[in-house]
């Protein structure tokens, strides 16, 4: 089976994270997308950073439905600070049935070329970029890889800190998150 992994802190995880999930799941040569939650680096202080698990419960919530959307806790067994090349190293270890790819932002490629061996993560995964509103231009070591393909996904440039902000000041966020997302922040009075 090919997995797509798509890090994030998801803090929130809103609908532009799941149309572009969903959207690599039904139009690209993968069969699943792991959301693949990145917890809380302990030497980073983020008042506005949700629990761990509070985050993973979230994600729980926004894929239940979708057979090709899945959450993944796999980096809170890891020492941290973790670094993606470890990660892949350690998941393809567990699940060797499965290949897994890297799911990223056309502003992550842009910098992929200072991620801890990112020669690597080429050498062993592929790579799915979604295209970003953005000045940035893709590195042109990366133009053409043969690993590294551009997906055709809509834009979707909805942020976790915009949602966040809304929130604290009292906006209506409803129409950003999926409903049971929306409801489980409501009723635990995240982000106020």
């Amino acid at each position: 089976m090919k997995i797509g992994l798509y890090f994030g802190s998801f803090n929130p995880i809103h609908i532009g994270h799941l149309v572009i999930a969903n959207h690599l799941a039904e139009h690209s040569d993968l069969d699943q997308v792991w959301f693949v939650v990145t917890p809380h680096n302990p030497f980073k202080k983020k008042a506005t950073l949700l629990d761990n698990y509070q985050r993973l419960e979230l994600v729980y919530r926004a894929t239940k439905d979708y057979d090709k959307l899945q959450p993944s806790d796999i980096e809170f067994k890891l020492p941290q600070p973790n670094y993606t090349v470890n990660t892949l190293a350690h998941i393809q270890e567990k699940y060797p049935k499965h290949t897994f790819s890297l799911i990223m932002g056309e502003d992550n490629l842009k910098s992929f070329h200072k991620w801890k061996n990112y020669e690597v993560i080429l050498e062993n995964h592929h790579i799915y970029v979604y295209p970003r509103i953005s000045e940035q231009t893709v590195d042109t070591q990366f133009t053409g890889h043969e690993k590294i393909h551009v997906i055709n996904a809509p834009v979707m440039e909805l942020s976790s800190t915009f949602i966040r902000k809304c929130i604290k000041d009292g906006k209506n966020v409803k129409p950003m998150l999926p409903e049971n997302v929306w409801e489980y922040l409501d009723e635990m009075n995240f982000y106020k």
